[in-house]
């Protein structure tokens, strides 16, 4: 069995490049692949991005609930991070030109999934209907003891997401 894959992104005019500490391009074409380390969350050091940007689509490394710039959880279980971990992709958004606004797609992983409807709570909070497109899975071992995380997708002109 063969499984083909084809997309098409159509973009209104030239992306620009938000000031990052660190981006590095691997393609030169119009559908570059730039690697983004802000500084700004994570600690230098680790192995990977936290975030990759393609055309006008970002993808967000996973994020939990640790103090910007140290490998901390915040204390005050699920509730604290859960709006700690939205704080940083919201942060991490925010540092690569992208809003909330423009988030189209988050997955999140749950160390205990009882506290579902919880954490739901909370992420609503940082999301106007009509929500993203979601998925959410029971976890066991998070990096660092974390309760959750949280990874998403971002693409500029997310506004369309308004439209029904």
């Amino acid at each position: 069995m063969r499984l083909f894959l084809f997309g098409v992104l159509i973009c209104s005019g030239p992306i620009s490049t938000p000031p990052d500490a660190t981006a590095q391009s691997t393609d030169s074409s119009s559908m570059a692949i730039v690697h983004l380390n802000s500084g700004a969350i994570l600690p230098s050091g680790l192995p990977f991005s936290e975030a990759v940007r393609v055309g006008n689509t970002l993808y967000l490394s996973g994020q939990i609930g640790i103090v910007p710039g140290t490998l901390d959880l915040v204390p005050g279980g699920l509730t604290a991070e859960s709006r700690r971990t939205m704080e940083n992709i919201k942060m991490t958004l925010e540092v690569h030109g992208y809003s909330m606004n423009d988030v189209v797609k988050c997955t999140v992983m749950l160390a205990d999934m009882s506290k579902w409807s919880l954490f739901n709570d909370i992420y609503k909070a940082y999301f106007d209907p009509p929500y993203p497109a979601r998925s959410a899975f029971g976890a066991t071992g998070l990096a660092l003891g974390a309760q959750l995380e949280v990874e998403c997708i971002a693409a500029l002109d997310g506004g369309a997401r308004s439209l029904k």
